[in-house]
């Protein structure tokens, strides 16, 4: 349990470190925000996979609490475990803001400023994280493991993009977030709201797999 634990702090960490740091580094490169929205997204998508890669075999690979929600759920793992990994991933992703704040010269605890609202911006949550989920519930219901380092970083790259939000689909990324005032960041204002939109996300996405996808042990 302590090196499945171990693993989910650890991924979370570099995950956010990548988020954060990537995002730090866009705005010393240019200030088009298209552009550090591209830097943003490549690092992400490059990093998400390699971590899925490594860490799938040790924790799972959730570095998200609506995955350890859902596989609670679902009865993949037990609440005490499941606790213990939500933690680990936002113990993990808060130290990992700090390193990358750190690493650019910032405050360790550089509270961010960028408000991000409106209800165009909680549908583009609910969506983000709801396919991801669903994604998540295919790979594992029809055993295709090989699949998820692919799958799961090009649907957050394409959300990137396609989303008004830039999909967080993560509350403990977005909680991070909020530590890093710069091109990722949100102001913690805003926190509560996405992280509900993420839940309400990630229930649906659950609900649409039920529906569509058959499994097959069955």
């Amino acid at each position: 349990m302590m090196r499945r634990i171990a693993g989910e702090f650890t991924g979370t960490l570099v995950l956010v470190m990548t988020v954060v740091g990537s995002g730090a580094m866009a705005q010393n490169l240019s200030q088009d925000i298209g552009v550090q929205l591209v830097i943003n997204t490549l690092s992400t998508i490059f990093a998400l996979g390699i971590l899925i890669q490594i860490f799938g075999e040790i924790s799972g690979a959730h570095f998200n609490p609506v995955v350890t929600l859902v596989a609670y759920l679902k009865k993949r793992i037990d609440l005490n475990s499941g606790l213990l990994y939500i933690l680990a991933q936002f113990l993990g992703g808060f130290l990992g803001a700090v390193i990358a704040n750190v690493m650019f010269e910032h405050p360790a605890i550089f509270v961010s400023t960028n408000v991000r609202g409106g209800w165009h911006l909680g549908l583009s949550e609910i969506i983000a994280t709801g396919f991801l989920i669903f994604i998540i519930e295919y790979v594992v219901r029809t055993e295709r493991g090989s699949l998820a380092p692919v799958l799961i970083p090009a649907w957050i790259g394409a959300a990137y993009f396609f989303t008004s939000s830039t999909s967080f689909a993560n509350p403990a990324v977005t909680f991070a977030r909020g530590f890093s005032n710069t091109f990722s960041g949100i102001a913690p204002s805003s926190i509560g709201a996405f992280v509900l939109f993420q839940i309400v996300g990630s229930l649906l996405g659950l609900l649409l797999a039920s529906v569509l996808i058959q499994s097959k042990r069955r």
